[in-house]
């Protein structure tokens, strides 16, 4: 049985509505982690509708990072919703 080949050791999924004021702060936290943001983690970001300039500051980031960093923009449906969204866009062990 083979197993899965996975390109990040973690994949994170952030549900993004209105919170523009805090994204930079949020993104420092996750690049500064000993974990090697680069080589081991890739970060879905799902804008759920925001209606400040959230999304727009997702898609900055994931230029910042094309590698690491997708951005899923969908209508707003919450958090459950924001997070299911993102599921099948992981690509990471665990």
């Amino acid at each position: 049985m083979r197993t899965k080949d996975y390109n990040f050791k973690f994949s994170i999924i952030i549900s993004v509505f209105n919170v523009e004021q805090y994204m930079d702060e949020t993104m420092a936290s996750l690049l500064n982690q000993d974990i090697g943001f680069e080589e081991n983690v890739q970060l879905i970001m799902v804008d759920d509708g925001s209606q400040d300039s959230s999304g727009k500051k997702c898609d900055e980031w994931a230029k910042r990072y094309p590698k690491n960093i997708k951005v899923v923009h969908k209508q707003n449906g919450g958090l459950a919703s924001a997070k299911n969204a993102g599921l099948p866009h992981t690509d990471g062990k665990y």
